[in-house]
């Protein structure tokens, strides 16, 4: 049994024994020293996670831009994930659930894209010619309220799209595209983002498209082979996206250089690397600014922090830090056509993120704004569902690794995750118990001494002998409830 409102019972459990020191998962960890990098792997594999990003677990990532403005895309109702799994994602690309693809879907003859683009705009209507439409509506965006709702959900960090594959930068840079007129937005997205984020004591994040930029390379993208194949060659993209990420970084001191769909194969990333670290040795970077995919998952030649499954949930607990990145919905820009009723509920949406931080990874959720920077509702009140509930069990999360083990069932067949901090060990059942007693059998642990709600500090009844812990837990409707066992 589930509940279908934001009252879900998700109980969190910690318990604490003297004997648990040493069963976190190894991490890399920052140094207490600033050591000096330099552009090889050997030294750029010193660089230690630094503890803000394995604490925080919640990062906010913004998919905004000019195909905010049509909003439009119309899939097939699989994820990613079921495509890899499928075929060569011909399907995919002829009707691209991400509306952010919206100008290489509209290249796809017979696309449902195509189809809804000459219908509302007309034949001749370019894709460029939204750029007018983007700079009015953006006047009305609010960067101080949209960093707020992201505070209030509890993210350490957030991530702005600041180029998409489109080639459109939300920066006034002093590198313009050669290709392009006016190719930027007339506000500075990104700096203003940037401000209200930090003000907020948020982290503050780039993602870039170092792999694909159409206005280089106008290539139409039908499946995953020509995906890497429209990667932009030759020095002068290569020069284009180095003077990118070094102005970012220079201006706008980000702590995380988030890149897509790898780079030219010309381009080195370390000495961007070994900088940036000089710079700020407690910034990250992910695994996809080198590129390949080897069975369905993202393959990297040369330095990470962390890697970035799309739209999946590991299996088991993994030493190499992860983060999860996905939308709400389908889609990762906005997208008019979706159906709020097939977003994730506050109720799966929460199960995935303990699920995931109980394997040693972080959420990166999506939202997608419309054109005027405004969060649609229905994003709106999945991100304040789970921020509700991250509220009342931030103990049992922020600050966490992974446990020796990352879930288990109760004898009644709810479905447990655990983690663990100081000492402790949390317990987060993802359904509501059927009965007010829950048995969980076969915990690691040589003893219990008490156990405590996490949410007001009372005590909890309980048993436990030869890892088979007993405990009273609360069934009726209400607030998600956080328990600690000492």
């Amino acid at each position: 049994m589930r509940p279908t409102s934001l009252t879900r019972h998700l109980a969190t459990i910690g318990i604490l024994a003297s004997s648990l020191i040493g069963c976190h998962q190894p991490v890399r960890s920052a140094s207490t020293v600033t050591p000096t990098y330099t552009a090889t792997d050997s030294s750029l594999a010193t660089h230690g996670l630094p503890d803000w990003y394995q604490d925080g677990k919640l990062g906010i990532f913004v998919c905004w831009g000019l195909y905010s403005v049509p909003g439009w895309a119309r899939g097939s109702g699989k994820t990613l994930q079921e495509i890899l799994a499928t075929g060569d994602g011909t399907e995919w690309f002829a009707n691209n659930p991400y509306a952010e693809w919206y100008l290489n879907s509209l290249k796809v003859n017979g696309s449902k894209t195509q189809a809804y683009h000459r219908a509302t705009y007309g034949e001749t209507f370019a894709y460029d010619d939204f750029i007018p439409e983007f700079n009015t509506a953006s006047k009305a965006w609010n960067p101080s309220e949209m960093a707020t709702l992201f505070a209030d959900v509890g993210a350490a960090y957030v991530v702005l799209v600041t180029k998409f594959h489109d080639g459109f930068l939300l920066w006034p840079s002093r590198t313009p595209n050669p290709h392009r007129s006016n190719y930027a937005a007339q506000r500075d997205i990104v700096g203003e983002l940037t401000s209200a984020v930090k003000a907020r004591g948020m982290k503050m994040g780039f993602y870039y498209s170092s792999g694909l930029d159409w206005t280089f390379n106008a290539q139409t993208i039908t499946n995953f082979p020509t995906l890497f194949t429209a990667v932009p060659q030759g020095p002068a993209y290569s020069a284009y996206i180095d003077a990118h990420w070094r102005e970012l970084i220079e201006r706008y001191d980000p702590s995380i250089l988030w890149a897509d769909i790898g780079s030219p194969a010309a381009f080195d990333p370390r000495p961007l690397f070994a900088d940036f670290y000089n710079r700020n040795n407690a910034g990250v970077v992910n695994n996809r600014h080198k590129m390949g995919m080897v069975n369905g998952q993202v393959s990297s030649p040369v330095h990470f922090d962390f890697t970035t499954p799309e739209y999946q949930v590991l299996d088991t607990i993994t030493t190499q830090k992860w983060e999860s990145v996905r939308g709400i919905g389908l889609s990762f820009g906005y997208n008019r056509t979706e159906n709020v009723a097939e977003f994730l509920s506050v109720d799966d949406l929460v199960d995935t993120f303990v699920d995931i931080v109980s394997k040693n990874g972080n959420l990166l959720l999506n939202v997608g704004p419309a054109a005027d920077g405004s969060i649609p509702d229905g994003q709106q009140t999945r991100l304040r569902g789970l921020g509700e509930w991250y509220r009342v069990n931030r103990e049992a999360i922020n600050g966490t690794r992974a446990w020796t083990t990352a879930q288990a069932t109760t004898t009644t067949g709810e479905r447990v995750r655990f983690t663990t901090k100081a000492g402790a060990v949390y317990l987060l059942l993802l359904d509501t118990p059927r009965t007010t007693q829950v048995t969980i059998a076969g915990l690691p642990l040589p003893a219990v001494a008490a156990m405590t709600a996490v949410s007001d500090g009372k005590n909890i009844a309980f048993s436990y002998s030869n890892g088979r812990l007993t405990f009273d837990a609360a069934t009726s409707a209400g607030p998600a409830h956080a328990y600690r066992v000492r």
